[in-house]
């Protein structure tokens, strides 16, 4: 068990191995899995004044488990934050942030280029209980600016953006946020506190999809809300009486995936720009959407606010749906999802997939051309992947 001043010294990758553990008498060095669905207590006084809150101690699992804390606390010291509150997924941690923080007539500002499943989350769902929710294009300050009215509470912006790489000035937008008495939201599920901390860059909140790279292999499902304790507490008191809360089973993995993000982010940055160089040159890619280019329009304000560029790239190829499908259909060492954050190279349509439920004016506003391919590059050899690719990208060129 470490002290939280011991805590203080550590960098980030010593963060990401030690912090939030803390042992239990049996002296365990490997964080242990507590799945149990309640405690005991020694006698009815005990157990009142732990339901009663005046005792810290465990309840319920679905609100106090052992194993969830540790990630947690683990997410929070990587994050910079106060406190964390770990859910049953990314959308969990959003729709538990918007019901504890918004009400009938309330606005939220978002980038146009949110997820798919965001989109609908927002529109769909909360539009139904008077929630209004405007979007603008996510590297526009003056747009933002534009929109911003006296009922807009929270800003919610994914940087880089899914899958086209845009890039939001998170200082910028943090200003804007605070001159008008809103939240502003940072989904960093695609940087991870590896390359991104969006607190230090002046956010409210940090929202992962844990499923993505704070795990790292595609194996279990979560999310996570990072920020100031008294914030945390109102979704902390959605997730204990909604009940989107994690199993202890995927917390304990998603904290053991912390242990290697470091490593694991700084080789998908690198197969991520290899791959990026190397299809800005062919014949059969009309454009490559990757911060970490050079011709990128928010090239240099994505160097100056990140440690790295991530492994998600999108590029768009000549004959439209039917190119993308030729070039796809060709892999064979790509996975065809539409997931990301896995060791696994993984590659999607995302005008039929990830963004397939926007209509045809939603995906045109938000860049999702026919013609555009997603690649979430994964931990093979730069090589094989480019091999891979090349049998499809080769025939389309020369069709």
């Amino acid at each position: 068990m470490h002290n939280d001043s011991q805590q203080d010294e550590w960098s980030l990758e010593t963060l990401a191995i030690r912090a939030g553990h803390q042992r239990t008498f049996e002296q365990e060095h490997s964080e242990p899995i507590f799945p149990t669905s309640s405690f005991v207590y020694e006698s009815a006084a005990e157990a009142a004044r732990k339901f009663g809150g005046k005792e810290p101690g465990n309840v319920y699992s679905r609100f106090t488990n052992p194993t969830v804390h540790t990630f947690e606390r683990r997410l929070a010291a990587l994050e910079g934050g106060e406190r964390c509150v770990a859910t049953s997924s990314g959308m969990a941690a959003i729709l538990s942030t918007a019901l504890a923080l918004l009400s009938a007539g309330d606005e939220i500002l978002a980038s146009r280029s949110l997820f798919g499943s965001t989109v609908s989350l927002f529109d769909k769902y909360l539009g139904k209980f008077g929630i209004t929710t405007r979007y603008v294009e996510l590297s526009n300050l003056e747009a933002w600016e534009a929109a911003i009215t006296s009922k807009t509470r929270l800003l919610f912006a994914e940087t880089p953006s899914n899958p086209l790489s845009e890039i939001a000035d998170i200082p910028a937008l943090a200003a804007l946020a605070k001159q008008h008495n809103a939240l502003l939201a940072i989904d960093n599920c695609f940087l991870t506190p590896a390359l991104q901390q969006p607190i230090a860059l002046g956010a409210d909140l940090v929202i992962h999809s844990a499923t993505k790279y704070l795990d790292g292999q595609g194996r279990a499902i979560g999310g996570a809300v990072v920020g100031k304790h008294d914030v945390l507490e109102e979704i902390f008191g959605v997730v204990r009486t909604c009940g989107p809360c994690l199993s202890p089973f995927n917390a304990w993995i998603f904290t053991k995936g912390l242990e290697t993000l470091s490593l694991r982010m700084k080789a998908h940055c690198e197969n991520a720009m290899a791959l990026a160089r190397w299809l800005d040159q062919h014949p059969a890619v009309s454009k490559v959407h990757y911060s970490g280019l050079e011709t990128h329009p928010q090239h240099a304000l994505a160097k100056h606010q990140q440690k790295g560029f991530g492994a998600v790239l999108g590029f768009e190829v000549i004959n439209g749906q039917e190119g993308a499908w030729q070039v796809i259909d060709a892999t064979r060492l790509l996975s065809i999802t539409g997931n990301l954050g896995d060791v696994k190279s993984t590659i999607t349509h995302p005008a039929t997939t990830t963004h397939g439920r926007l209509s045809d004016a939603q995906k045109e506003a938000a860049g999702i051309s026919p013609g555009l391919i997603r690649v979430a590059v994964g931990l093979e050899s730069q090589q094989d992947i480019q091999h891979d690719l090349a049998r499809g990208l080769d025939a389309l060129a020369a069709s």
